[in-house]
């Protein structure tokens, strides 16, 4: 039997308002084939299959059409509900999706035992993101310790109560364990919500029962093991969410079990359908960079610029934005660009201080300073005004 575990898709996701959704179609294709070519029998989404709980339109078709595919192949499915999912969004359809082998946990089940679903030598425990109603109630005068204990103690009884039902009710067959939740020392990014108490309600490995011999966990976007423990392990997001992740390997995880034993564990490697890139250094480093730039992926490239500069020289902010606006290359698109100066006064209280003499003060400084008061002035604005002063001052020193 080979199972496959994926977690956090997050269809509808935008980076910076650019739609994700060519990459995720292409994951998509490249899933379809790697499923139909390595003869997976099983495949486990560990969680936030959207990003939002009420996704768009196309995130949704973007999501039924695969599980379409899927149900032609005869592949069956377990989905289990992440932090950013709606629970009731993702069951909605679950009576009518497991007669086609496709079953949905979106939130904890009133009834601990329907979260335990049974193929052939496999029982599979399919544990959603557990919410703090799910696991506690408050009680008055309790501490913030105490509160982040409750929150850890009640995932640990979850999973406890979960691998005693897989004792006694299927002792003989190979246990899985499926979990959406934060593990200590886990490597995160930039594009992960803090969960459980902000993060301080985090898991162990030696925390999950021994009784699971695997545990496919979501909520992580790096793929990675927890504790060190080889049959622990966080997929991964199969592609990347934010610039933090622009260089990270992005991995699906094959599971071959024979004679109900895991005989592998093996981290497929994902295509890279878009490349993330952050050009740095002075405006000449960067406009070279731009010019010497070859995407290496299918889909047009994503930029950030950060620009540097030793003195302040508003001209240099008007050339960066000229350089943007008319940077129309089929082989990347810019989504965000600044520059700084390192010699630029941080705040006006580094400026200004009691008893300073106004001939200590430069022009420019007693400007920006005014600028600061202008609620709702634009940077674009605010550069174009610091430029046109800086030619007017210049004018004037060279007249007198």
């Amino acid at each position: 039997m080979k199972i496959l575990h994926t977690a956090d898709w997050h269809l509808g996701k935008k980076l910076h308002k650019y739609d994700l959704t060519e990459e995720h179609q292409l994951f998509f294709d490249w899933l379809v084939l790697l499923i139909q070519e390595r003869e997976i029998t099983l495949l486990l989404i560990s969680g936030d299959v959207f990003d939002l709980a009420n996704p768009p339109t196309e995130a949704r078709a973007l999501y039924f059409n695969f599980l379409r595919k899927m149900i032609e192949l005869k592949c069956k499915i377990v989905i289990t509900g992440g932090n950013h999912d709606s629970a009731s969004m993702l069951n909605a359809p679950k009576d009518i999706l497991a007669l086609l082998d496709v079953r949905v946990i979106g939130g904890a089940t009133p009834n601990l035992a329907d979260e335990l679903l049974v193929y052939d030598d496999l029982v599979v425990c399919a544990v959603p993101y557990l919410r703090d109603a799910d696991l506690r109630q408050s009680l008055e005068g309790e501490t913030a310790s105490n509160r982040v204990e409750a929150v850890r103690q009640g995932i640990k009884s979850h999973y406890d109560e979960l691998a005693q039902l897989c004792q006694e009710l299927h002792p003989d067959k190979f246990a899985l364990a499926m979990g959406h939740l934060y593990a200590h020392g886990a490597s995160t990014s930039e594009s992960e919500r803090e969960i459980q108490m902000g993060n301080l309600a985090g898991f162990e490995g030696t925390d999950f029962s021994s009784t699971f011999q695997y545990v496919a966990l979501g909520h992580i976007h790096r793929p990675q093991r927890v504790s060190g423990l080889e049959h622990i392990r966080y997929s991964g997001s199969p592609i990347a969410l934010s610039f933090s992740e622009k260089d990270d390997a992005k991995t699906v995880i094959e599971l071959t079990l024979e004679h109900n034993q895991l005989q592998e564990i093996t981290h497929i490697a994902v295509p890279k359908f878009r490349v993330l890139k952050k050009l740095t250094g002075s405006l000449e480093k960067v406009k070279s960079q731009l010019t010497s730039f070859q995407n290496e992926a299918p889909l047009k490239a994503f930029l950030e610029i950060e620009v540097s500069e030793e003195a302040y020289n508003p001209l240099l902010i008007r050339e960066l934005n000229e350089i943007v606006s008319i940077f129309e290359d089929e082989q990347a698109t810019v989504l965000k660009h600044r520059i700084t100066f390192k010699n630029e006064v941080n705040s006006t209280d580094e400026l200004f201080h009691e008893g300073q003499q106004i001939d200590d003060i430069s022009e420019i400084d007693i400007l920006k300073r005014r600028l600061d008061k202008e609620d709702g002035l634009s940077d674009e604005h605010r550069a174009l005004v610091l430029e046109a002063f800086t030619e007017l001052l210049q004018k004037v020193k060279e007249e007198n």
